[in-house]
């Protein structure tokens, strides 16, 4: 089972996501999680006298032991996977053999190891959206009181700063992370409720034992470190798969938005962001200037794939039918990984874009040269009318002077605005020409942004 690039292995495989996140996905890793179950079952039930602690030590002494090789070899013959691992582990531990799974259905270890495997994962997405949070406060704070041009509808419109804009996607991602907080510290497993979640088997196993069912699965999960759900059929309510899912398509979601708004940012009419690009990367095969923002939208590609896992967790758990049926089986083994891993490659990315990205000044100060003086305007009008002009009609007058100057600007030539105003005489009644031109300094224009945004980045250093 030595896979290459002579047969077909997912991008997941090799091109997307950390090490470290791929291997809590590794069969490796997986079935030295079953064993850890199988061990935590095996410890339990040596308090009612079922297993002895020699065959308990011969267990511990094989957990890593995996042979996927002769696992494979066994489940071509049986057809069952979790059967193969189990008589492999049995194979290895010929005293210990006969009591591993005792009373246990192929869930009970599935779905538990499963919990414990999403709860790492977790840790690991954790860790890398404080770290990219972190990085886009410290620019929020260097850009913070930076004046630029905010769009709405695509469009040029009132003046935000560098940092305010950046503050958005930091509060988004603050509340992600809450999100993710929450369902991570709720994630439950199986625990031991045998084949329909009635704790049958074990009842029954244990009877004359000095423990009861319920003892033994408090004892066995406390060794896993996870509680149980207190009811299950043969799995998990398939409900906390869409929890899982959710989060992190809510991280990929704020993750999509500020890559599509970056590469907005970046053509050239803007101007305004551009992506780290390296001495000798190339950015087209056939135009040698090009500077695409291909890590942005590497991450837009990545989130409509997490998006989509969404709908099929969702049928997961409305279809998995009375007490357990295998429509789920096949697909958790791709959807679920996938999803974990694809968030972990957006992350990683956006950490170095955000760490690397270029602010171009000379890009900001033409927008607002170009720009900034239309929603300036709205101060003059504000001011014009506190000393007693009528609203409506010098309203009425900037906005004729403000359609003229945009189709020269249009054009391609200079904004004329800011000297029309400066010379209108209906303007000039009411205030004095050193008036209009302050008022017309659109630099200023920006309400709160700097204060608001040293407050969401405040928020998002609170402990947790």
């Amino acid at each position: 089972m030595d896979y290459t690039h002579d047969t077909f292995i997912s991008p997941y495989t090799w091109r997307y996501g950390s090490e470290e996140m791929r291997k809590v996905f590794s069969e490796v890793h997986k079935r030295k999680l079953l064993r850890r179950v199988w061990i935590a079952l095996a410890k339990a039930e040596m308090k009612a006298g079922l297993v002895t602690e020699d065959q308990l030590e011969e267990l511990i002494a094989h957990k890593d032991d995996i042979d996927i090789e002769r696992a494979s070899e066994i489940e071509r013959e049986i057809k069952h996977d979790l059967m193969a691992e189990i008589k492999t582990y049995a194979e290895q531990c010929p005293a210990a053999g006969g009591i591993i799974h005792l009373g246990a259905t192929s869930m009970d270890a599935l779905d538990n190891a499963d919990a414990i495997r999403f709860r790492e994962a977790f840790d690991i997405i954790e860790e890398k959206l404080k770290k990219l949070i972190s990085s886009l406060s410290e620019k929020a704070i260097e850009y913070k009181s930076i004046p630029t041009m905010a769009f709405t509808h695509i469009q040029p419109a009132e003046i935000t700063t560098i940092g305010y804009r950046l503050a958005q996607s930091i509060q988004d991602l603050n509340d992600d992370l809450d999100d993710l907080v929450y369902v991570k510290e709720r994630l439950r497993g199986k625990g031991f409720k045998g084949a329909v979640g009635t704790m049958a088997s074990y009842t029954e196993l244990l009877k004359g034992s000095s423990i009861s069912a319920r003892e033994m699965e408090d004892e066995a999960m406390a060794e896993l470190g996870i509680k149980a759900f207190t009811a299950s059929t043969q799995i998990y309510t398939r409900k906390q798969d869409i929890r899982i899912i959710e989060v992190l398509s809510k991280i990929a979601c704020t993750l999509s938005k500020f890559s599509l708004d970056f590469r907005i940012l970046q053509s050239p009419p803007i101007g305004e962001f551009s992506e780290p690009f390296g001495k000798h990367q190339v950015g087209s095969s056939a135009m040698p200037f090009k500077r695409n923002p291909i890590n942005s939208e590497k991450i837009d590609s990545l989130s409509r794939l997490i998006s989509s896992a969404y709908m099929t967790a969702w049928q997961n758990a409305s279809m998995t039918v009375l007490e357990r049926s295998l429509d789920d089986s096949a697909n958790r083994r791709i959807f679920i990984p996938e999803s974990f891993i694809a968030l972990d490659e957006m992350l990683m990315t956006e950490i170095r874009i955000v760490s690397g990205m270029n602010i171009h000044s000379a890009a900001t100060e033409r927008l607002m040269a170009d720009y900034g003086i239309f929603s300036a305007t709205e101060r003059v009008l504000m001011e014009a009318g506190k000393r007693g002009a009528n609203r409506q009609e010098m309203h009425e007058v900037i906005r004729e002077l403000s359609l003229k100057a945009w189709e020269k600007v249009q054009k391609g030539e200079r904004n004329p605005l800011f000297c029309e105003m400066t010379e209108d005489e209906r303007i000039l009644s009411y205030l004095s020409k050193e008036e209009i031109e302050s008022l017309l300094d659109a630099s200023s224009y920006t309400g709160e942004a700097e204060e608001r945004t040293e407050r969401v980045v405040q928020e998002a250093a609170r402990p947790r």
